[in-house]
């Protein structure tokens, strides 16, 4: 049985990214790339579980989260985690790839790879100091 959205579905819209997890085993080092580099707002305190950052516009949050901490039980929530590297990707404003792409070189911070997309967008992508891939978008990457 093939699965097709239908119209309740339709009803039932989801809006935006709430809030996304990535996860490092240093989650203080990691938080100064997301507050000192890309200029995200910690909400509340930094320590070695974990770290959460508004982003400047809406209400979408990151979640930096050590493993070993995602992962443990009776914290609240179900324990989740994963090992390896994760991926985010934020939208930038129009036409300030290459102002990143400065900003992140002086921070010595190497972008792993400039592409631009078949739909006329383009993406720069870095790594955080715990190896997640970091990706900044400018304009449309995807199909409507």
């Amino acid at each position: 049985m093939s699965w097709v959205p239908g119209d309740t579905l339709r009803a039932m819209t989801i809006r935006h990214v709430h809030e996304t997890v990535l996860y490092a085993n240093d989650v203080v080092d990691a938080a100064r790339f997301y507050v000192d580099i890309l200029g995200l707002r910690a909400v509340g305190s930094i320590d070695a579980d974990g770290a959460a950052f508004r982003l400047p516009e809406g209400d979408a949050v990151l979640l930096l989260f050590a493993p070993a901490y995602a992962r443990r039980e009776g914290r609240g929530v179900p324990a989740h985690g994963a090992d390896g590297a994760g991926h985010v990707a934020f939208r930038v404003a129009a036409g300030s790839l290459d102002a990143w792409s400065a900003t992140l070189a002086r921070h010595g911070v190497l972008v792993e790879m400039d592409r631009t997309w078949q739909r006329g967008g383009r993406s720069i992508y870095v790594r955080d100091p715990a190896g997640n891939s970091v990706e900044l978008v400018d304009g449309t990457i995807w199909a409507a």
